[in-house]
């Protein structure tokens, strides 16, 4: 049985990874950590979590198998490095080992990488992209939830070169995606009944976006992407709707058009456990508490440009769910293990 420590276990994807470890039938958490919360039971800061007789500590105490990071981009890596160099593998959920570029982070996060030697050493865990590196990896990345969604749709257009590497990103998350931190905009009575734009100056999950989609276009280039996120009045659930020009001919005319198109997408993830691509285009309801990514690509003939769309829980395929599909492959079990769950629904 590995023995699991979860870093941040207060925020929400810490919790949510407590919440589907504690089913997992190879891992068991041992040791949690939230400075917020240190001291306290874990079931008296979270009562769904009164399965777990663990008390929140400051730091881990005792011997663990792998740990996983849900602190804070900086916080997060700063954290990690003791374990990095005691050889234990390590998912890191925040931001800070995501850019492979250390100014890059810089730009996009405002203060030096805490441990940019350790960049080279990272797979960016988006496993259905990058399985080989995951697998052979001691420090994984996992990919940020509005990146997971965008770049699981947009990935096997860009593949096939039919489309232009050219496309807008139109994503729609609920206020979970925020994290537990307070502000005014996520207030009930700020947020309920209102939808809202932001990050129009540039969010930072755009040079992620840009980074992992440059690897399907010719040569490296970067592909030019628009991104505008908005704010749902949901708990959980990413929708992400993505457009990109189609290149003159590269699909037949319609009804066959679209038919080529559902194909591609299906032999680009076919085998993929949590991928599907789905005849409908699917709602954040279809995604609720499972690892899945639907994935609905259609043709607007009348404008030439490709459309896709992507439904996942950001809580769990967007962060914690993937964080366990990452480790299983990195340890060499089931890459579905503690994974396969049905949406809740309604």
């Amino acid at each position: 049985m590995l023995k699991v420590g979860i870093l941040g276990v207060t925020g929400y994807a810490g919790a949510e990874l407590a919440r589907i470890l504690r089913l997992h039938p190879q891992a068991r958490v041992v040791a949690v950590t939230g400075r917020s919360a240190a001291g306290k039971p874990l079931a008296h800061v979270f009562p769904h979590l009164s399965c777990y007789d663990l008390t929140v500590q400051e730091e881990l105490d005792g011997d663990v198998d792998v740990v996983f990071s849900a602190l804070p981009h900086a916080a997060s890596a700063e954290a990690l490095v003791p374990y990095i160099r005691a050889g234990l593998p390590v998912i890191d959920l925040s931001a800070d080992f995501r850019l492979r570029d250390p100014e890059e982070y810089t730009r996009w996060y405002g203060v030096p990488h805490p441990a940019p030697e350790l960049l080279e050493r990272a797979a960016y865990g988006l496993t259905e992209l990058n399985r080989e590196a995951v697998r052979s990896a001691q420090v994984v990345a996992n990919p940020g939830c509005y990146p997971t969604g965008a770049v699981l749709a947009l990935a096997p257009a860009l593949h096939a070169g039919i489309v232009e590497p050219d496309a807008v990103v139109d994503a729609k998350s609920g206020i979970s995606g925020a994290g537990r931190t307070l502000g005014l905009t996520y207030h009930y009575s700020e947020a309920n009944e209102s939808v809202a734009a932001y990050g129009l100056g540039g969010h930072r999950h755009l040079p992620e976006m840009t980074q992992e989609l440059s690897r399907f276009v010719a040569e490296g280039a970067s592909p030019r992407l628009t991104f505008v996120p908005h704010l749902i009045p949901m708990t959980r659930g990413i929708l992400s709707t993505c457009y990109a020009p189609l290149r003159p001919g590269a699909l037949p005319e319609g009804d066959a058009g679209r038919r080529a198109l559902a194909e591609l997408y299906r032999d680009f993830y076919r085998g993929e456990p949590f991928v599907q691509v789905v005849p409908e285009p699917p709602s954040t309801k279809h995604t609720l508490g499972t690892n899945l990514c639907l994935v609905y690509p259609t043709i607007d003939h009348r404008a030439q440009r490709l459309v896709v769309v992507s439904a996942i829980d950001n809580l769990v395929k967007g962060a914690a769910g993937q964080a366990v599909q990452n480790m299983n492959l990195m340890l060499g079990l089931p890459e579905t293990m503690g994974l396969d769950m049905p949406a809740l629904y309604p």
